[in-house]
């Protein structure tokens, strides 16, 4: 792959991932509410499944697309149901001093799944992704190699747009004092809980 093709694909999804939205609102609500190591962990989530969307467009495996249309209707209201979960057992959390060490560990595999669900709930992904890639590369005569750029391009590119905003709520919860730490959660529980139903409901 050509340097300029690379570092245009790159910017590209830069800009792309830094566009506010589920994944954004879903990375900074757990940044806030559990710190920034959470928001990282739901960050590799979104990425991990960005990066099997944009395998299954590469590979121009698109006819999966129909096949797995249940699978789709069931990671919404499966990935819905866990967000307005999430939402709920923040909500109902009175202080930072509460949270046993086993609740943080297994809260690390919350977030990743937070992450991952809300993006592979989306199944228009793929049809951008499908869209997307020939525009900057022939995906038909691609090598792994390229194959393995482009991903690591792109999850790159996810990646750090996410992790700017993890870091901007963490820097806002800085700003105030844990005498609001219960509007905090009710806020990001909220935030959960509001994403989760439209995960859900949505067509």
């Amino acid at each position: 792959m050509p340097v300029n093709t690379a570092i245009a694909l790159f910017g590209v999804m830069l800009v792309l991932a830094f566009i506010p939205g589920v994944s954004v609102l879903t990375v900074s609500a757990r940044a806030v509410s559990h710190g920034f190591v959470h928001g990282i962990v739901a960050i590799l989530g979104i990425v991990l499944g960005d990066i099997i969307f944009i395998s299954i467009a590469i590979l121009g495996l698109s006819f999966l697309i129909d096949t797995l249309d249940e699978l789709y209707v069931l990671l919404k209201y499966v990935g819905g149901a866990y967000l307005i979960w999430l939402g709920l057992v923040l909500m109902m959390n009175k202080s930072p001093t509460e949270r046993h060490k086993v609740v943080i560990k297994t809260s690390y595999l919350s977030s990743f799944l937070a992450g991952l669900l809300i993006t592979l709930a989306d199944q228009k992904a793929v049809f951008f992704y499908l869209v997307f890639f020939p525009a900057f590369v022939d995906v038909s005569i691609l090598s792994y190699g390229a194959m393995g750029m482009i991903i690591a391009l792109a999850a790159s590119a996810i990646f750090i747009a996410k992790l700017g905003y993890a870091y901007m709520a963490v820097k806002a919860k800085l700003l105030i004092t844990y005498r609001v730490y219960q509007v905090i959660n009710l806020v990001a529980g909220m935030v959960l809980i509001s994403i989760g139903m439209v995960l859900a409901l949505k067509t």
